[in-house]
Order: structure tokens, then sequence, then C-alpha cells
């Protein structure tokens, strides 16, 4: 196994959001992670219920091996109990209590592997009122606070797609809490549980908008800072050819520079830190980027320090030439994949590869993980109190 995490051995109870994203950022740095499926005649009346994206395509399973077992039979929790007895790593990302009724809850977990790193990913976290509702990437966001400021002035807030939740506030969250109980455990030998509410991870993003508040360096009302699109140097704009330019000239310096690359007479233009006309400023630059293509104006800024960007399509980010060359997108099997980060000098992360569609057979995993034997009976009595 390349990567740092080579011979960290990694059992996930399959689920949607960040579980997959977790494993994915695990199964790169070289983790061997085992995802746990339900049974053929069970996982068809899942996928009605999910987005049916087939296995060759979910980029978030690359790296990750697959074996099936039905949780609701009790030979198929104990196989799971030897399994999660041998790994480092337990994941799940179920509301609170649901594995504890399966018996595979923190404490029989732990209590047959007292060092491993039980992670539980959820959207409200394992403690609170609102624990046990069901919710989605926008929820979470909005809970945090932070869907309130991703807004233009004046209009509704706009959720970023699923990458603030689900990717970076709990799948990149959650694998950096995994590998610091990890790192911990190898000091006192040890595990513990780790508790991943997206919610929290959201919030944790926020850090530093929210000293720039207190500092009244940042107002609450949407679109009306520097960062937020209300500065009309930090926004994007509209060129001849319809595509977008990302301007984020903040800085003095950077923002003469580009007044000078817009080619245009600003002599009269409104000062930069003028916000009382703003609005007019906003007017002028788009005035002038409209005037050519998007493509022209990347040449224009080439090289230089006024800090402006092609908004890029994805097929054209892998295609430019410093992502080119940094490999920051690699085609496999016909999909676009981004390259694992952080790149490590001395143990690198693994290649991108296509997502297994095979599965290993629980007996074979058994035997290479050299599972122990555990106390059946025990493990059925403890089934019959739960149920």
């Amino acid at each position: 196994m390349s990567g740092p995490l080579g011979g960290v051995r990694v059992l996930v109870l399959s689920g949607m959001g960040p579980v997959p994203y977790v494993s994915m950022l695990l199964a790169d740095m070289g983790a061997q992670v085992v995802r746990v499926v339900r049974p053929a005649h069970r996982m068809a009346r899942a996928l009605a219920q999910t987005d049916g994206l087939r296995d060759e395509y979910d980029v978030a399973n690359r790296g990750v091996e697959t074996t099936a077992l039905d949780l609701k039979d009790p030979r198929g929790v104990e196989t799971a109990q030897r399994l999660a007895a041998a790994a480092d790593v337990f994941i799940e990302g179920y509301r609170p209590g649901v594995v504890e009724r399966l018996g595979l809850g923190p404490a029989v977990v732990l209590g047959h592997n007292p060092a491993i790193v039980y992670a539980r990913l959820t959207g409200y976290g394992q403690c609170g009122p609102r624990a046990q509702e069901a919710g989605h990437d926008i929820n979470y966001v909005a809970q945090s606070g932070a869907l309130h400021a991703l807004a233009r002035s004046g209009e509704r807030p706009r959720p970023p797609i699923n990458l603030l939740g689900d990717y970076a506030g709990g799948g990149a969250i959650g694998a950096f809490g995994i590998v610091c109980a990890l790192l911990e455990a190898t000091k006192s030998g040890r595990g513990q549980v780790v508790d991943v509410a997206m919610v929290d991870g959201v919030a944790l993003l926020t850090a530093k908008l929210q000293g720039l508040r207190a500092a009244g360096l940042f107002s609450d009302e949407p679109g009306t800072n520097w960062i937020d699109s209300g500065a009309p140097f930090y926004d994007t704009y509209r060129c001849a050819d319809g595509r977008y330019l990302a301007v984020g000239a903040l800085e003095p310096d950077f923002y003469r520079e580009f007044l000078a690359g817009l080619g245009a007479d600003t002599t009269r233009w409104p000062d930069q830190n003028d916000r009382a006309r703003w609005p007019h400023l906003r007017e002028l630059i788009a005035a002038t980027i409209v005037g050519r293509t998007r493509d022209e104006w990347e040449s224009v800024y080439a090289g230089t320090d006024a800090c402006v960007s092609a908004v890029l399509s994805f097929d054209e980010a892998a295609a430019a030439p410093h992502n080119a060359e940094r490999g920051l997108y690699q085609r496999v099997g016909g999909v676009l994949q981004p390259a694992p980060a952080p790149r490590l000098a001395r143990t690198p992360a693994r290649r991108p590869s296509v997502p297994r569609t095979d599965q290993v057979a629980a007996a074979d995993l058994l035997d290479a993980w050299a599972a122990p034997d555990l106390q059946s009976n025990n493990l059925l009595e403890e089934l019959e109190v739960q149920q």
C-alpha cells in the first residue's frame, strides 16, 4: 500500500454525503478501506431511493473495496463485529442510535477493539435538539449561519452545490478528525469516538469571518462586503462571448494593475474605497469587460498580479496549462477525476483509479485481516436485549 496511511484498515458502513468522501480521502492516502453494503436483494430497493449512480462512475469510491453483509441478520452483524475487531478505523453515518440498535455501536465495537477510532458522521451531531432530524447539505449550511452570507445584495441565499456541508465541513473535517485520533492512538494505545457533525464543520470554516465581524469589518448584510460580491473589484463579469471573468483585485497594488489592464481611461472613476460609489464603479467595470472575449482578457492579464482569472468549466480546467502540468485532473476510464491532495513528497498518495465494481467475500476479508473470533452467544444475547 502506498501513501502515508499504508497499513491502516478502515471499515465503513455504506452511506451518503460525507461518508464516501471520507472513505476516498483515506483510501487516496493508502489506507485499506472496505465498504459494507447491503446484499444484492436489498440493495436494489435502496438504489431506487438514491441517485442511481453506477459503480464505475462513483469517483468517491475509488480505491475502496466492497463487501456485502446483511446487518439485519445476526450473522452479518457478527461478521461486521469481527472485521471491526481487526480494523483501525470504523466509520458510520446513520442517525444517532441506529447502529446501537444493530449491535454495532461504540460500546460494542470499542469493547472488542479498545484501540479503534470510531467515527460518526452526521448532519447535526450526536446530541442536541436536532440530532434526530433528517437533513441535507443545504440544511446544515443554513443551520451553521454560513448560508445567510452566500447571497448577493437583495437576493436570496444560494447553496454552493453540496461542497460546504458534505465535503468540506463533513468529509474533510471528518478525515482530519480520524487522522488526529489515529495519531493519538499510536501514543496512548486507546481509540475513541470522533463525533463529526457537518454543522460543526461548516461553522469552523467561518472562523476568520467571525473575527472580521467582531472587529466591525464584515457586515451581516449579504453582498455588501469586500469578499462576498459587495466590492466591484471582487466579483465575476460577463465577457463579449457570454463567458465570465473572475476579478479578485482587493489590494491597492493589485487593483492598480487590474485597472491598467482594462485599457480604459479610468482617471475619473470612483476611488476603490468609496463604498457609496461602488454601484457606479461596478457598472464601469462591467461595461469595459463586456467589450472583449474571456480568452482575450485572460491573455491581457496573463503573468500579471491583477488577480484576474477566466471562469473555467471542469473540462477547461483539466486542459488549462497550469493545471495540466500539475495533473490537477486526470481522465481515468473516461471519467474526469481530481487528483488526490495534498501532495506528499516522500509518501505520495495513490494514483486515481477506476472505482471497483466487484465485491470481496467477507470470508476472505476475515482471513486476510486475521479477524478474531468473538463470543457469538453473547452478541446474540445483546442483540435480543436491544431489540
